[in-house]
């Protein structure tokens, strides 16, 4: 069974970068033909997909969030990292790590419980 884990700060403060950490288990993030996302959920809102890493290790990004979002991974740790810079009190959310399927058939397969990420106001 795939299992995610998200990890990093709770608290950033406004104008800083905001880093998260998701540790995959039960799977390796390059396996073909996956893609390991970040989703977030403000309070009161529904989700927003930021973007994703996939398994060839290309990204693609949400276009609001393109300017300020940056996935990465170490396929040694088997670990995806999103860094969100310049964050404001409007980047306060719960963020998800989550793996995904894309295609004919697109579908996310697997989510982490989420991380609370509050901005400082």
């Amino acid at each position: 069974q795939v299992q995610l884990q998200e990890s990093g700060p709770g608290l950033v403060n406004p104008s800083q970068t905001l880093s998260l950490t998701c540790t995959v288990s039960g799977g390796s993030i390059t396996t073909n033909y996956y893609y390991w996302s970040w989703i977030r959920q403000p309070p009161g809102k529904g989700l927003e997909w930021i973007g994703y890493i996939a398994y060839s290790g290309s990204t693609y990004y949400s276009p609001s969030l393109k300017s300020r979002t940056s996935i990465s991974r170490d396929t040694s740790k088997n670990q995806f990292t999103l860094q969100l810079t310049s964050v404001t009190p409007e980047d306060s959310a719960v963020y998800y790590c989550a793996r995904e399927r894309r295609g004919d058939e697109s579908a996310i397969e697997y989510w982490g419980k989420g991380t609370l990420v509050t901005v400082a106001s």
